[in-house]
């Protein structure tokens, strides 16, 4: 995972809410200055890793003396009790870090977790799992490298690279296939997905060299026909509503690609949580 100026900008904000101008007064005023302490950050329930460089990233910030050791990896499965990572160096450094690094890394932990349980539904079948743009606001590149972690993969970064035409387009176009004319048209190149609701709008998509038909909110049965209609000739991939008790039944209509907002937009933390050994004076 690589820490980059975003994401900095992300952790400081992060501090700067947290401690204010004053700084973390319940430390300042109970622990010496000088004191050292360990924190183990362990697991509370079974889940996937993710965000463990940014946990490196905050006590860089805080105190860069600070040692941070990684017990597990990034994209590893963990049962309760397992331990994380340790923390070590000044009281006052690690424990003003402590909820801002468990923020970042139970958030990303719980989209890979989520992910990882999608991702087997599916492994009966040759399906893929892929996130959407329903992320937490500047947070998208970190939820889709969780999504990774998790075993997913990730759909379009954002509306700049890639052409997807949603019911709102075809709408505003006039129709399916004046939307397509137009993207194929564009002078800037990108991959073209289309949205279709229905047998006629697919069968009308599938006159184009498109890179991808999204099946949007269709049935399992129109789904399965969508598949025997197109022969492999396009991916399909299908979107709305996928939960974990659907997901299974829909990726055995043979559908290439399920798309599923609840990976970002819905997943709980995972719980995780630091517990500290006696200072050292």
């Amino acid at each position: 995972m690589i820490i980059d100026n975003h994401t900095h900008t992300l952790i400081r904000m992060a501090l700067e809410e947290d401690l204010g101008d004053r700084g973390d007064l319940t430390s300042l005023a109970t622990l010496p200055p000088n004191s050292t302490i360990t924190g183990r950050i362990t697991a509370k329930a079974i889940g996937v890793i993710a965000g463990l460089a940014i946990v490196d990233a905050v006590y860089e910030v805080i105190d860069p003396t600070v040692k941070v050791t990684h017990a597990v990896k990034d994209g590893q499965a963990v049962e309760a009790g397992t331990l994380i990572a340790e923390v070590a160096g000044s009281s006052h450094a690690v424990l003003a870090g402590e909820r801002i690094a468990l923020n970042f890394l139970q958030r990303l932990s719980g989209v890979a977790t989520l992910t990882a349980q999608f991702v087997q539904a599916v492994s009966e079948t040759h399906t893929m799992i892929l996130d959407t743009r329903k992320t937490t606001p500047g947070y998208r590149m970190l939820e889709k490298y969780a999504v990774k972690m998790g075993g997913g993969q990730n759909h379009r970064i954002g509306l700049h690279d890639m052409i997807l035409i949603k019911d709102n387009h075809i709408d505003a176009a006039g129709g399916v296939t004046p939307a397509i004319q137009a993207a194929l048209a564009y002078e800037i190149k990108a991959p073209i997905v289309v949205e279709v609701k229905n047998e006629s709008e697919l069968r009308e998509a599938l006159a184009f060299p498109i890179t991808r038909i999204l099946l949007d909110n269709m049935t399992t049965d129109q789904m399965r026909q969508a598949v025997a209609i197109t022969a492999g000739r396009v991916p399909l991939e299908a979107s709305g509503n996928m939960t974990l008790t659907r997901v299974k039944e829909v990726a055995h209509t043979g559908v290439n690609y399920i798309s599923v907002g609840a990976l970002t937009h819905s997943a709980p933390a995972l719980d995780l949580s630091m517990r500290l050994s006696p200072i050292q004076r």
